[in-house]
């Protein structure tokens, strides 16, 4: 429980219709109500109230203030927020009025830190709201949105509770071993165990997925030089972001350009020519498109259809051979014979013409993200802190499955049940350094 009031600008500083300030606390009323100028202490909750707010006599702004008493609010705490005219100076003045009449000012992400140390919320959701914040295509948004009402999190108590379940049945049969014989505890939940690994490593499977609709997937544009790799680039993105010419070479380090399909978030990288070459910063230029090939999740082969696959190209496909990656024949228009026919999965296009795009951008995203991964309401793992406390998870019911299968004792198996549930719980929020709390909620404004 907090014992002081706090109070900040909750909207973006600069000229608006509406500025609103958030405060919250046990005298979050009675503060709101020293510098408003009707009475607030007998209003219901979840009500809206018009009228000023005055400097002593004076009045500064013509507002709208909404009430709402705890525990029915974000924080869990008593909330007001006043609906200002937006503007900096106007805003600034009714803050610190505010503070000057015993609130104090917000660290930064407070608001939800509140909420989420009073139980209102957990950590996975508080991470969804940074993600709805900094949203920036709607399948990024409706990940945010699923993980805020608890998709994640649902799923993740669910396994605990079975976990937990498990945990009961042994520590029962250590204290009390007459009542029933290891192999037929151990017999009664092998099955779960299998069960929910198969669960939890599923859920694993939608990292990627979710790294790359919260970030992007990084796509690489390579190919030898003039095939056509910048002018790619430009269609895809419909405007003129790379330098296009007819000489060898221009582009000489990696251009990178944001653009979405479907509300798949894509960060495209066209790259330089990759060729043996003398020039000294051309060469930087090919080791940097290798270096951007290995840490695509996409790589974007071009091909000039008028042009015999010459040897640099063939040590590409060698070089992602591995990788996810998409064959592209370009100007295709221009060419009366395929000499790419040996290419399996490949793309026709004109990036001249506009010819093929369309079918390039459709398989671009099925390349990156099924149906499946994003269906509604679909648990998803959203970035490396939660994937990584499901990997100490399930790493431990491993260990409980390798220990059932050498015939180890049922209270040696508490351990590792007790160390899956405990890096479980670090998904949602449970038992996490303060440190690491701390940092999360550094990153948000003020005012949330």
């Amino acid at each position: 429980m907090f014992f002081d009031t706090i109070a900040a600008i909750s909207t973006p500083i600069g000229t608006g219709g509406i500025g609103v300030i958030r405060v919250s606390g046990n005298n979050a009323i009675s503060i709101v109500n020293k510098i408003f100028n009707k009475n607030l202490e007998n209003k219901k909750s979840h009500t809206i109230h018009y009228g000023h707010i005055l400097d002593g006599v004076e009045i500064i702004d013509e507002v709208l203030v909404m009430l709402m008493r705890a525990p029915k609010t974000f924080t869990r705490e008593d909330v007001v927020e006043v609906n200002c005219h937006g503007g900096e100076v106007v805003l600034n003045k009714v803050l610190q009025l505010l503070l000057v009449n015993g609130a104090r000012l917000a660290d930064a992400g407070e608001f939800t830190k509140r909420a989420f140390l009073n139980g209102r919320i957990d950590l996975a959701q508080v991470e969804a709201i940074m993600d709805i914040i900094s949203a920036k295509t709607s399948l990024s948004l409706k990940q945010a949105t699923n993980q805020l009402m608890g998709s994640l999190s649902k799923n993740i108590k669910k396994c605990q509770n079975i976990l937990l379940g498990i945990i009961s049945k042994i520590e029962v049969s250590i204290d009390y071993p007459e009542y029933d014989e290891a192999e037929q505890i151990l017999g009664g939940f092998t099955e779960e165990i299998s069960n929910l690994l198969k669960k939890l490593k599923t859920i694993l499977q939608t990292a990627d997925t979710g790294k790359i609709i919260r970030e992007g997937a990084v796509v690489s544009i390579v190919g030898r030089p003039n095939a056509g790799k910048s002018s790619l680039l430009n269609a895809l993105l419909e405007e003129d972001k790379a330098i296009v010419t007819d000489v060898a070479g221009t582009t000489r380090d990696i251009v990178s350009e944001h653009f979405s399909i479907e509300g798949v978030p894509f960060i495209l990288q066209d790259t330089a020519g990759i060729r043996n070459t003398t020039d000294i910063v051309e060469k930087i230029g090919v080791e940097r498109a290798k270096q951007a090939v290995e840490n695509s999740d996409l790589v974007i082969m071009v091909f000039d259809a008028n042009e015999e696959i010459s040897v640099e190209e063939k040590e590409i496909i060698k070089l992602i051979e591995n990788k996810n990656k998409i064959f592209v024949i370009n100007k295709i228009d221009c060419c009366n014979e395929n000499k790419y026919a040996f290419l399996d999965d490949k793309v026709e296009i004109s990036a001249e013409t506009g010819y093929g795009i369309d079918s390039l951008k459709y398989k671009m995203k099925g390349s990156v993200i099924t149906k499946n991964q994003i269906a509604r309401d679909a648990p998803i793992i959203s970035n490396i802190r939660q994937k990584t406390a499901l990997i100490l998870a399930i790493e431990a019911l491993e260990r409980v499955e390798n220990a059932i299968k050498n015939g180890f004792s049922v209270d040696f198996l508490a351990i590792d049940l007790q160390d899956a549930y405990a890096h479980l719980g670090m998904i949602i929020g449970e038992e996490v350094k303060e440190e690491i709390i701390n940092g999360l909620f550094e990153r948000f404004c003020l005012g949330k």
